[in-house]
C-alpha cells in the first residue's frame, strides 16, 4: 500500500490558510542559496584533490602531496558545513511543505533514501582519506578517494533527479485526484528533464570550484605577493579545469533552454518577458518587464532570436504569458528575468576569461602575467557563485506557482502552522554563525605552515637542502599559500 492511499485525494487539497507563505518560500530559498555552493565543493573538489595526489604518485614530487594534504583539510571542513546545511534543508522540506511530502513522498522517496545512503558512505571515506595519509600505503590511500568522488556524485544526482521530477512530473497516475500506480524508478530516472539539469549542475560545480580556488590564490598573489611554485601550481590546476568547463557550459545552457521551451513554455515566456504568443519571437537583452502593458522597457531587441535559440527556427512560434491565466504565471517576472540574464551574462564573461586563459597557456606555455588577469580571477570566484544561485532562482521561481509542475500548487503544499517568521529569523542567525565559523576555519587553515604543524614528514618533504622549500623558497616565505 502506498502512503498516498491513506491521504485525501489531491483534488481535495485546497490552499492552506497560511499568512506566511512568502516567508516560507524565502526561508527555503535562503537555505538553498547557502547549501548549493557547498554541493559544488562536494562534487568537484574531491576530484581535484585526488587528481593532485595522483600527480604526486606519478612524479614523486612532494609539492603535489603537500598541496593534496592541505586541500584535504579544506574538503573535510566544507563537508562538515554541508552536513549542517543539508540537515536543515531536510527538516525544512517536512516542516514547511508537509502536504507535498505526504502526497508524493512515495514517488520520490527512493531518491532521498539513496542520497542518505550516499551521504553516510561519503562521510566514512572522507574520514578514511583524512586520517589515512600516514596510515595507509600510498596507492590504497589514493584509491580511498574514489568512493568520495562517486558518493558525492550519486547523492547530489538523487537530489537533482527529484528536482527534475518536480519540473516534469511522471511515474504515477492521477486517479480521482490521487497519485496511484507509482513507479519511482521511472519517475526519477526515466525523466527526460533530468539529464540537462544533471549535466548543467555538474559543469557548474567544476566552474565554481575552479574559479573560487583559483581566485583565492590570485588574491594571495595580489595582496601578499605569494607567488612561488606552490602557489602557481595550486592556481593553475583548478583554473585549467574551470577554463575547460566554462565554454562547455554555454552549449549545455542552450540544451537546457530548449528543454525548458519544450516542457515548460510558460517559464520560457517568463525568462524573456514575452507577453503574447508570437511567431518569430524576438529576444530582449536587459530591460524591465512592465506588467501593466506586457512590454519590455529599455531593453535591446534582437528580432526572431528567441525563436531561433529555443527551437533553432527563426520563425517558430513561442508561447507567451497570455496562454495561461494570471494565477498560473510564474512570478515575479522581473525576478526570474533578472536572475536568468545575470546567470547568462556572468557565464558568458567567465567563458571569455576561460578562452583567454587557454589561449595564453597554449601560446606562452605558462600563466598570464598581467595584474588585470589576476584581478579578474579574484572577481570570477564570487561571480561564479552568484551565477550558480541565479541559475537556481531561475529554475525554482520560474516553476511557480507550482511545487509539482501543473499538479500541486505551492499554496497547497505549505504548512498551516504558525511561527514561520520566528523560524526564519533563527535560521538567519544560524547561517550567520556558520558563515563566521567557516571564515575562521579557512583562515586558520590558510595561516598554517605549508608542512603542517606537528607533521615532520611533510616538513621534511617540503624542504630541500639547507631548509629551503622544495620549490626554491623557504616554507615560511610561502606560508598561508592556500
Amino acid at each position: 500500500m502506498f502512503l498516498t492511499d491513506l491521504l485525501p485525494p489531491l483534488a481535495q487539497l485546497t490552499p492552506v490558510e497560511q499568512d506566511h507563505l512568502d516567508q516560507a518560500r524565502q526561508m527555503q530559498a535562503m537555505s538553498f542559496a547557502v547549501h548549493i555552493p557547498l554541493v559544488c565543493f562536494g562534487v568537484a573538489f574531491p576530484a581535484l584533490v585526488v587528481f593532485v595526489e595522483w600527480l604526486h604518485l606519478r612524479t614523486g614530487d612532494p609539492l603535489y602531496r603537500r598541496l593534496a594534504r592541505r586541500w584535504t583539510r579544506v574538503m573535510a571542513a566544507l563537508f562538515a558545513v554541508g552536513v549542517i546545511t543539508g540537515t536543515i534543508l531536510s527538516f525544512e522540506l517536512g516542516l514547511l511543505w508537509p502536504q507535498f511530502m505526504a502526497s508524493f513522498g512515495d514517488v520520490f522517496g527512493l531518491g532521498f533514501a539513496i542520497e542518505g545512503f550516499s551521504f553516510f558512505l561519503e562521510a566514512i571515506f572522507i574520514g578514511i582519506y583524512v586520517y589515512g595519509w600516514d596510515r595507509l600505503p600510498p596507492k590504497w590511500h589514493f584509491a580511498s578517494g574514489f568512493p568520495i568522488i562517486f558518493t558525492g556524485f550519486l547523492g547530489s544526482m538523487m537530489v537533482i533527479a527529484v528536482n527534475a521530477w518536480m519540473n516534469n512530473p511522471g511515474g504515477f497516475r492521477l486517479e480521482d485526484g490521487e497519485a496511484v500506480d507509482v513507479r519511482p524508478w521511472q519517475a526519477l530516472f526515466g525523466n527526460d528533464y533530468l539529464w540537462h539539469e544533471l549535466v548543467h549542475m555538474y559543469v557548474a560545480a567544476y566552474i565554481v570550484v575552479g574559479f573560487v580556488v583559483a581566485g583565492a590564490y590570485a588574491w594571495g598573489k595580489l595582496r601578499h605577493g605569494r607567488w612561488g611554485r606552490y602557489e602557481r601550481t595550486a592556481l593553475a590546476i583548478p583554473l585549467t579545469v574551470a577554463a575547460f568547463a566554462a565554454p562547455v557550459q554555454l552549449l549545455v545552457g542552450d540544451w537546457a533552454a530548449r528543454e525548458v521551451a519544450t516542457h515548460q513554455p510558460v517559464k520560457l515566456a517568463t525568462l524573456e518577458g514575452l507577453q503574447r504568443t508570437t511567431e518569430g519571437a524576438p529576444e530582449h537583452i536587459l530591460g524591465w518587464y512592465d506588467k501593466e502593458t506586457g512590454e519590455i522597457r529599455w531593453g535591446i531587441e534582437i528580432p526572431k532570436l528567441l525563436s531561433l535559440l529555443a527551437f533553432h527556427d527563426p520563425n517558430a512560434t513561442v508561447q507567451g504569458l497570455d496562454s495561461v491565466p494570471p494565477d498560473d504565471r510564474p512570478g515575479p517576472v522581473n525576478t526570474v528575468r533578472f536572475a536568468f540574464q545575470t546567470m547568462v551574462g556572468i557565464g558568458t564573461a567567465l567563458a571569455l576569461l576561460a578562452v583567454v586563459t587557454l589561449w595564453v597557456r597554449w601560446r606562452r606555455r605558462g600563466l598570464p602575467r598581467s595584474r588585470w588577469f589576476y584581478r579578474a580571477l579574484v572577481v570570477a570566484g564570487p561571480a561564479s557563485v552568484v551565477a550558480l544561485i541565479c541559475g537556481w532562482v531561475t529554475t525554482e521561481v520560474g516553476r511557480q506557482p507550482w511545487v509539482v509542475y501543473e499538479v500541486m500548487r505551492v499554496d497547497a503544499a505549505v504548512t498551516g502552522a504558525g511561527g514561520v517568521p520566528v523560524g526564519y529569523a533563527l535560521l538567519a542567525l544560524v547561517y550567520l554563525g556558520v558563515g563566521l565559523g567557516v571564515w575562521w576555519v579557512l583562515r586558520r587553515l590558510a595561516a598554517a605552515p605549508l608542512g603542517g604543524a606537528g607533521d615532520p614528514m611533510e616538513v621534511a618533504a617540503a624542504r630541500g637542502p639547507g631548509g629551503a622549500d622544495a620549490d626554491g623558497e623557504t616554507a615560511g616565505g610561502t606560508a598561508g599559500g592556500s
